[in-house]
């Protein structure tokens, strides 16, 4: 072999092990086997939480703005027994009242800001295009990565980049499994990435803290230079304290156990060599994530189509449907090509192939 045929076959084994599409939810069995209990209820708790999920659920309900005061679809699915929960625990379950007030405020900002109807991955897409904000990977507690990349940046400051922030916590969502409610966020600062302004730092943080409570798992930054560790230090005082707490500088994700080494990017010390090209990763991560969504919609419709259904029920039977349809594609495939098999010709030291299963794709 010559020596430009050995480089041709590096290159292309090199190829072969790159990744450049988002990795599937993972199957945690133990998140499949019953509801989180850290969302157990106290009996002061139940109390708080039975009163706000049974002010949406009224019949007569009307969102307290100027028009459109009925909850549309996407509204009721929105508000699940578990988005309940979280806004709860965001006011401390003071009262009912509070949680009711900031659940409002969200819903009626989700209207304003496009969330349903403006802010669509065609909207977002130019701010994708050099990879300075992706889905990819889970940590080894089912959690999605959000890598935030500010090298990247591709474009200058403008609404769009926080409608591209928004639309990627919301695909966050569509990316958690069973059992799972909040992300991790991976922040790397190398390569002399361009610092976000005050304002757009304390918009982000606004969005986050108000109309995503409880989200954020935990936040791993990496590289810092000492120009934005001071820039951090402007910013924290604005975070909320048990924000704050999640937040860790420059971790050892395999060593200390956050990630597994097939989950996470080389770059940050993982296995995966990940490399962004556009053109196969965004058309992979928007249908993954609309299949998911689309999936878990009609689910909901099945159970009724209310406020306050669990997150967990909805989940666990899409995923167990998915499993389902899995397994029958798997059987019908073998079946398939075992018929194709005249069994008189096959050596007993013959080896019988079996085609690769084909992915289901789940109607939209």
């Amino acid at each position: 072999m010559s020596v430009f045929s050995k480089k041709s076959s590096a290159s292309d084994a090199s190829d072969a092990e790159r990744v450049y599409e988002p990795l599937p939810i993972p199957q945690l069995v133990e998140k499949l086997a019953s509801p989180p209990k850290e969302l157990e209820l106290t009996s002061e708790q139940e109390k708080v939480f039975d009163e706000v999920l049974e002010h949406f659920a009224a019949e007569d309900y009307q969102l307290p703005c100027e028009e459109d005061r009925s909850l549309k679809e996407a509204e009721k699915f929105w508000l699940t027994w578990d988005c309940i929960h979280r806004y709860c625990r965001a006011v401390k379950w003071a009262s009912a009242k509070s949680a009711v007030k900031r659940l409002e405020e969200t819903l009626i900002w989700r209207r304003e800001y496009g969330v349903y109807d403006m802010i669509t991955a065609d909207h977002v897409e130019p701010e994708a295009l050099t990879g300075k904000m992706i889905l990819f990977g889970y940590d080894q507690g089912g959690r999605p990565a959000l890598y935030l990349r500010p090298s990247k940046q591709n474009t200058e400051e403008n609404p769009k980049q926080l409608h591209f922030v928004v639309w990627a916590l919301e695909r966050c969502e569509d990316l958690m499994g069973p059992g799972i409610e909040n992300l991790t966020l991976m922040v790397d600062f190398a390569d002399r990435a361009k610092n976000p302004s005050m304002q757009t730092s304390r918009a982000t943080l606004n969005i986050l803290q108000n109309h995503y409570p409880e989200r954020l798992g935990r936040a791993l930054v990496v590289n810092v230079p000492w120009l934005v560790h001071a820039f951090l230090k402007l910013i924290m005082p604005f975070v909320d304290p048990r924000t704050r707490d999640k937040i860790r500088f420059n971790p050892d994700c395999i060593k200390e156990g956050l990630f597994a080494p097939d989950m996470l990017m080389r770059e940050w010390g993982g296995a995966c060599d990940f490399e962004y090209d556009h053109a196969r990763y965004w058309p992979a991560v928007v249908r993954m994530c609309d299949e998911h969504r689309q999936h878990r919609l009609e689910v909901w419709r099945e159970m009724g189509a209310k406020v306050g259904i669990r997150e967990w029920d909805i989940k666990g039977q899409a995923e167990n449907q998915d499993v389902a349809v899995a397994d029958r594609s798997e059987a019908a495939t073998l079946s398939d090509g075992v018929r194709g098999i005249d069994l008189k010709q096959v050596d007993e030291t013959d080896a019988i192939v079996e085609s690769e299963p084909q992915a289901v794709a789940i109607a939209t």
